[in-house]
């Protein structure tokens, strides 16, 4: 199967013109979302930590333990993303488990990438 199959039937798009955000780091999360169209910027802190593009997966900590977004989605062009509330992810699991890993490698690398940016506390 596709990876963009599993967002086939009844999608719920939103769409983000080019300067604006899909959210900002604090807002409450509880949704994942997967790009569609368009490319986007990850921002922690006022800092570029990755930009994101067709079939990128962003808010997936939201997903899994919803609470404050940890970093700002904002659109470097027009954008497309699905959404994904619980219940829908739920589902995706379910038929797909292939979805739930690829979900899993996404928040690894990010965590890996996290790592990498913090100061170790005897180099302060």
């Amino acid at each position: 199967m596709v990876f963009f199959e599993l967002f086939a039937n009844n999608p719920t798009i939103v769409r983000i013109p080019a300067g604006e955000a899909l959210f900002i780091e604090g807002d409450e999360g509880h949704m994942l979302f997967v790009l569609t169209t368009g490319t986007a910027e990850v921002v922690v802190n006022n800092r570029v930590v990755e930009v994101l593009q067709h079939g990128n997966i962003v808010g997936e900590m939201g997903i899994v333990s919803p609470g404050p977004r940890s970093a700002s989605v904002i659109a470097s062009s027009d954008c497309e993303f699905v959404a994904i509330d619980e219940r829908r992810f739920q589902f995706l699991v379910q038929q797909t488990p292939f979805f739930a890993t690829q979900v899993m490698r996404v928040m690894a690398e990010r965590l890996r990438r996290a790592n990498q940016l913090v100061t170790p506390l005897e180099d302060i």
